[in-house]
């Protein structure tokens, strides 16, 4: 009885901060998602009020919470503009991994942490935070704007690639190379082969077998069948955040948008909660040592990301202002970057510290990034007389926008 009154105390205190919090920042016209990682370093070990009888409690609540915010982002699209988008954002892709990926290797090895460090460090630094951008994309009422399906196209990649590099990297922790990890990788590539190929040509079929007339059989049909399925990928070695995403992709028509109804409000809740527990994990006192080598990291990753998301949207035919909030929207790192870091710890203690500063970095500066880019480089080029800085709008055209289509953003105005 005792546990569970204190359970209730400290996890009624924390929802009551964080529904404060999310209060003080729709009044300062900011995303949350920083606010909500101060709450956790305040709340977790080493801060000033640590919640020991609710941690566990709060970690399968942060799970829950990226599995919500991927399965909803993946239904704003349907299985056949999900192919779309893949046959025509790869190029992106490979940009992406290159630009990104590099500075991390670079890291890795000048610092002397070996091949597997440095393979570590190049995945934490590649992968933007699916989680993170869904949100901020979601707060600034993004989801309809021309760009938007660039940057998606740009996540999808690499969340599919988590596929490969988590099973590679798993093995190379293991020291059983990368022949020991083939099996693994043929699994989670077969996997991820049977959602999609399930989603493209039967998911008319799953719709109509989730389908119901009344909100909670529909509630409780779809977040099971999202939950499940995001199990059963995490056990075959596939990312549940992708099992998740490709059971929004499969759901379409009225399905599609009455769950996402239903669910937006506990997306919500247990997105702040995963915001929260990354901030509990983290020591404030093993900053400050890797705070230089992480903030110097940061500063190069923004960039290659802004370049990242340049890129993409240009091929896709959206304007210089676009492009800059393109860019600036994928420069959060998160959820996939902790998992890296937590794995890559086993064989060298000294990469947890520097990736948990770096992502607590990223995680803080991404949501202003993803703000501010846009209008920041608009004004400076107005500043030194190459041209006019029209008005900024942070929160894009679109706003409100309830299930936006590849098609329909590709009909918006090009010059924006």
């Amino acid at each position: 009885m005792h546990d569970t009154t204190a359970l209730l105390l400290e996890l009624g205190t924390l929802l009551l901060t964080l529904g404060l919090i999310g209060r003080l920042a729709a009044r300062i016209g900011l995303s949350p998602i920083p606010l909500y990682l101060l709450a956790g370093l305040a709340f977790g070990k080493g801060g000033l009020l640590p919640l020991d009888a609710s941690e566990e409690f709060v970690a399968v609540g942060a799970e829950i919470g990226v599995i919500l915010l991927l399965m909803t982002l993946g239904l704003e699209y349907s299985a056949s503009e999900l192919v779309g988008s893949l046959r025509t954002q790869y190029p992106s892709g490979l940009v992406d991994f290159v630009l990104n990926a590099a500075p991390g290797a670079v890291a890795g090895l000048l610092l002397g942490w070996g091949p597997v460090g440095a393979v570590a460090l190049a995945g934490v630094t590649w992968i933007s935070s699916s989680g993170v951008v869904a949100k901020v994309l979601a707060d600034l009422g993004r989801l309809g704007n021309r760009e938007t399906p660039a940057v998606l196209g740009v996540l999808v990649l690499e969340d599919l690639s988590m596929a490969v590099y988590l099973p590679l990297l798993t093995a190379l922790v293991a020291g059983i190379g990368l022949a020991g990890g083939s099996i693994a990788l043929v699994v989670a590539l077969g996997t991820v082969g049977i959602v999609l190929y399930v989603a493209i040509r039967h998911g008319h079929h799953l719709s109509r077998a989730v389908s119901s007339d009344n909100p909670e059989m529909l509630l409780l049909v779809v977040l099971g069948l999202t939950v499940l399925v995001a199990g059963i990928a995490q056990r075959l070695q596939v990312s549940a955040a992708v099992g998740a995403f490709l059971v929004g992709i499969a759901l379409s028509g009225e399905v599609a948008e009455g769950a996402h109804r239903l669910l937006t409000p506990l997306r919500d809740l247990f997105a702040a909660v995963f915001f929260v527990f990354f901030g509990l994990s983290t020591d404030p006192g093993a900053i400050p040592p890797v705070l230089g080598v992480a903030t110097l990291l940061a500063v190069v990753t923004v960039l290659t990301k802004v370049a990242t998301g340049w890129y993409a949207a240009r091929r896709a035919g959206v304007g210089a202002r676009g492009r800059l909030r393109a860019g600036g929207a994928l420069v959060a790192r998160g959820e996939f970057s902790v998992v890296i870091a937590g794995l890559a710890a086993a064989t060298d203690p000294r990469i947890s510290p520097l990736a948990t500063a770096y992502v607590l970095l990223m995680v803080l500066v991404g949501p202003l990034a993803a703000r501010w880019t846009e209008p920041f480089v608009t004004r400076l080029r107005a500043a030194l007389g190459r041209g006019t800085a029209p008005a900024p709008h942070p929160r894009g055209v679109g706003a409100g926008a309830a299930r936006p289509t590849l098609l329909s953003a590709g009909r918006r105005d090009r010059r924006w």
